[in-house]
């Protein structure tokens, strides 16, 4: 049976982690990488964001909802072994899906990196964080 509160309470611990990973930590790697500039910034600034940022947390409720799955199938039931579960998934399905990027879009390898990574912590926290919390 899903926990809804471990599920949205990782939820939100992914998305803040999203948050600094795009924001302070890489943010201006990122910007420079996707070829974003001030100017383009200062104009989305004037755009709603509550639809991106409504979307991306929804997004990942459902990331957060399908490890919480996985976690339950394995019976992980400590930190370590959902992280584990985390980056077992990441590898099979997210950094492979994401190099795509890399060989068919000619997108820059430093930017897999950090979207690839990104993802990587954030699978690993929420496992980690469900596998407690079950």
């Amino acid at each position: 049976m899903v926990n809804w509160l471990s599920v949205l309470g990782t939820a939100l611990a992914g998305f803040l982690l999203g948050w600094i990973w795009y924001g302070p930590l890489f943010g201006k790697q990122w910007m420079k990488l996707m070829k974003i500039s001030k100017k383009d910034m200062q104009k989305a600034k004037k755009k709603s964001m509550v639809t991106p940022m409504v979307g991306g947390f929804l997004a990942t409720v459902v990331m957060a909802y399908v490890l919480d799955t996985f976690v339950r199938l394995v019976a992980a039931t400590t930190f370590v072994e959902g992280a584990i579960l985390g980056f077992w998934l990441w590898l099979g399905f997210v950094a492979t899906v994401l190099l795509g990027k890399v060989l068919w879009e000619n997108k820059s390898f430093s930017l897999y990196l950090i979207d690839s990574l990104h993802y990587l912590a954030v699978l690993g926290l929420m496992g980690g964080l469900l596998a407690v919390w079950i």
